[in-house]
């Protein structure tokens, strides 16, 4: 089985971890999760439930990541950010995605204990015509979270490649707040 350390041959994973994305801009961080995605393919064994589950890690630091340059852009004077409203829309995107991966996990895991089954006990399971259609059903219902995921993502991209208007010249510079206090619970 593949692991972190001992991938397939053609499953070779990127080297995008969270670090490196948060040093990408927004639009190129959401290039490196998509290709990472398209990639590394969902197949119904321990890789594709390795893959989905890097996917959905990968999918929540990005959405994080772009929260927190929603926060950030709404500081005075930030102006090598999208806009917060574009941030805000891409960033509810990437949330579609990571509930569609999420949903995606049963029928994966129900498709992948299934294939581990024997040729026998496939043969000894209740009715072999009503198994072939749960299988389908279960692989419908996969198929359908990841493209709808895939979508989601590349709506993300889409917002934010909407061109920005360039500040008004004449507008007036906000003056700049001292960054907010740490709250902690006593």
């Amino acid at each position: 089985m593949a692991s972190p350390l001992n991938p397939i041959p053609g499953d070779v994973l990127h080297t995008y971890e969270p670090t490196d994305l948060d040093e990408m801009s927004p639009g190129q961080a959401v290039g490196a999760v998509t290709a990472d995605i398209r990639d590394h393919h969902i197949t119904v064994d321990g890789t594709g439930l390795f893959n989905a589950t890097r996917h959905i890690d990968l999918l929540c630091h990005l959405a994080a990541r772009m929260a927190a340059d929603v926060e950030y852009q709404l500081a005075p004077n930030i102006a090598d950010l999208p806009p917060a409203e574009t941030l805000g829309a891409s960033a509810g995107h990437v949330g579609r995605a990571i509930a569609h991966y999420t949903q995606a996990l049963a029928p994966l895991i129900t498709l992948t204990t299934t294939a581990q089954d024997t040729l026998q006990q496939k043969l000894d399971s209740l009715d072999h015509h009503s198994r072939l259609r749960i299988h389908l059903d279960h692989h419908s219902r996969l198929r359908i979270h990841l493209d709808d995921a895939r979508r989601a993502l590349a709506a993300a991209r889409t917002a934010l490649e909407v061109p920005r208007l360039p500040a008004a010249a004449s507008a007036p510079i906000p003056a700049r707040l001292p960054a907010p206090a740490i709250r902690r619970r006593a």
